[in-house]
């Protein structure tokens, strides 16, 4: 019997990330088509199904070589039919994805938000192979989360489980937050809480090598990161800053859940070891001293290919359900 493919989609504010993959997670061929957001986003379904066709009629295969497809858009997704409650970026409220999409497509359709399929495919493909208990956090433009207990995901009650990026990591006195709070994790674990950061203490302290890139205005997390490796001080003192809210947080979250694996990705996450061993000898400090000997702190290894796998899993393991 031909073996079937799985869909995977990673639907972000910039691309839309797709991706052919087999039954074992293996990627076939994978694609990206920018994402409309003109009209409130209702043109992503038909770009999307189009795009599909496009690449099928490519490969010289047909629609009834898809077995379905997984999704993860930005934002609460509602369990029960697939909706994404709010998703600012996109312009979307209630905006119902799974059954647009399977109109558009004549496929069977499962979402889930974007956080959560990037920790799904770490845990079936990535760093967190072979983990049933595992957090998976994205430190990028913003800190996304995703929780996997028991080798399922936790969504909670409204689709609102794993925002670890909007754990108070500063109580009084924050940044403000897009989500309306202040002193989230995400002010100052993103890309942009530690430029943010990094600014504030050059403003300080000007006897520093990031000057320059502050004056001419190109200061990014990259420099700051790459300073401090060349030993500049103050760029050392942001990252240790950044280590100990993400350290706390992760303790923390981890105490609660006492997972085998925490998993960090995004392009944060490619400092590497100048933040890594921060990050965990402020976890260890943090951590009931149980779980943190049960939890190994690994770099996620499936880069922007996370998502299209997690989606596929959701095909994968959801459509026995479904049929």
């Amino acid at each position: 019997m031909e073996e079937k493919w799985l869909i995977g989609v990673d639907l972000g504010g910039t691309t839309v990330k797709l991706a052919f993959v087999n039954q074992y997670g293996e990627i076939i061929y994978k694609w990206e088509i920018p994402t409309d957001k003109s009209n409130q986003g209702h043109n992503i379904p038909t770009d999307i199904a189009k795009s599909i066709d496009e690449q099928l009629e490519k490969c010289g295969e047909i629609k009834a070589k898809i077995m379905g497809i997984g999704i993860g858009a930005p934002g609460p997704v509602k369990e029960t039919n697939g909706s994404v409650d709010v998703a600012v970026n996109l312009g979307w409220n209630k905006f119902p994805l799974k059954d647009l999409l399977e109109v558009e497509t004549g496929l069977p359709v499962f979402v889930d938000n974007d956080a959560n399929i990037a920790a799904i495919g770490e845990m079936w493909k990535g760093a967190g192979e072979g983990a049933k208990d595992l957090l998976c956090v994205t430190l990028g433009t913003g800190v996304g989360g995703g929780i996997i207990a028991h080798g399922d995901i936790v969504r909670g009650v409204n689709g609102a489980a794993g925002e670890i990026g909007h754990i108070t990591s500063i109580p009084e006195g924050g940044a403000p937050c897009n989500c309306g709070k202040t002193g989230c994790l995400e002010t100052v674990a993103s890309a942009t809480g530690i430029v943010r950061l990094a600014k504030e203490k050059i403003a300080e302290n000007g006897n520093t090598t990031m000057q320059c890139f502050y004056e001419d205005g190109t200061l990014t997390a990259k420099e700051v990161f790459d300073c401090a490796r060349e030993g500049d001080e103050v760029a050392k003192a942001v990252i240790e800053e950044v280590a100990f809210h993400l350290g706390l947080a992760l303790a923390n979250t981890a105490n609660g859940l006492n997972p085998e694996k925490i998993v960090l990705g995004g392009g944060v996450s490619r400092a590497g070891d100048i933040l890594l061993q921060s990050i965990k000898d402020r976890f260890n400090q943090f951590a009931f001293p149980r779980v943190a000997k049960g939890a190994e702190i690994t770099i996620a290894t499936l880069g922007n290919d996370a998502g299209v796998i997690g989606g596929a899993w959701l095909v994968k393991t959801q459509l026995p359900q479904h049929v």
